[in-house]
C-alpha cells in the first residue's frame, strides 16, 4: 500500500473506529466513510479487526472458524493483542504518519467487550494487552453503532439467506442471544465511560440516514473538512 506523505496542515490524520454488535451494518457505514472522506480531499484507509495485515488476517481465518474456542477468553484475547499488535506497527502506524485518515472496522473495544463482559476475562488482562498491541494509536473517534440483537440477527439471517452462506455464522454470530444482548450492554458502557471518544448512533433507521448521522457527527468534530462528501 502508498504510503506516500500527504499534506496534513489543514487535514490532520485521524483514527477512527466502528464498533457494535453482529448485524448493525459497521463494513457498510466504514466503507461509506471512507467514500465520503475521499470526495472531500481527504485521503482516508480502510482496513478492519481481526486483520488488515497478511498476518492479521491468518489470525482472523484462525479465530472466526471457531479453531480457538477450546482456548478460552484467555488465548482468544492474546490471539487478538497479536493481530493488533502487527496491524498497527504494519498498517494503522505508517498510514496516520503518512497524513491519511484511518477508519477501521473493529478495534480494541470489541476485545474489551467479547472477550471481557461477554467472556468473563479479567480487565486487567485486558488492560495489560491494550497497552502493548496499540502502542499509544488510541481511536480518535468511534462511532458505535446500535441495534436490538433481535433486529440484527434478522439481518444477519437475511444476509444469510442473500449469500447462500450457513445461517450458523462464524464464531461470534453463532452465540446465544442472551451472549449478544450483554454484549450490547457492554458496548454501550464503554461508550458512557468514554465520552470524549465514543458517539452512539441508532443503526435500525436505514443506511441512508445513519450515513449522514455518521458524517454530520465528523464534520461536527472536524470543521475544517472541506464540502459536504455527497
Amino acid at each position: 500500500m502508498d504510503f506516500m506523505p500527504a499534506d496534513t496542515t489543514s487535514h490532520p490524520a485521524r483514527f477512527v473506529t466502528f464498533e457494535g454488535g453482529e448485524g448493525v451494518g459497521k463494513s457498510t457505514q466504514v466503507r461509506r466513510l471512507v467514500a465520503r472522506l475521499g470526495a472531500s480531499g481527504i485521503p482516508a484507509v480502510r482496513t478492519r479487526e481481526p486483520g488488515g495485515t497478511p498476518k492479521a488476517e491468518a489470525i482472523r481465518s484462525f479465530l472466526l472458524q471457531g479453531r480457538s474456542e477450546s482456548w478460552g477468553p484467555g488465548g482468544e484475547a492474546v490471539l487478538f493483542a497479536a493481530a493488533r499488535l502487527d496491524h498497527v506497527n504494519t498498517l494503522i502506524a505508517p498510514a496516520l504518519a503518512a497524513g491519511k485518515w484511518v477508519v477501521c472496522d473493529r478495534f480494541a473495544d470489541s476485545t474489551r467487550a467479547y472477550q471481557g463482559v461477554g467472556g468473563g476475562l479479567d480487565e486487567t488482562l485486558i488492560d495489560g494487552l491494550e497497552t502493548l498491541a496499540l502502542n499509544g494509536h488510541v481511536p480518535d473517534l468511534t462511532f458505535v453503532l446500535d441495534m436490538d440483537p433481535d433486529l440484527a440477527f434478522e439481518r444477519v439471517r437475511e444476509r444469510a439467506i442473500a449469500d447462500g452462506l450457513s445461517l450458523l455464522g462464524d464464531r461470534f454470530e453463532k452465540e446465544d442471544l442472551d451472549f449478544h444482548r450483554r454484549l450490547r450492554d457492554s458496548f454501550l458502557d464503554i461508550a458512557a465511560r468514554n465520552p470524549e471518544r465514543c458517539v452512539v448512533l441508532s443503526a435500525d433507521t436505514g443506511e441512508d440516514a445513519l450515513a449522514d448521522a455518521i458524517w454530520q457527527a465528523v464534520v461536527a468534530r472536524y470543521p475544517h473538512i472541506p464540502g459536504d462528501g455527497a
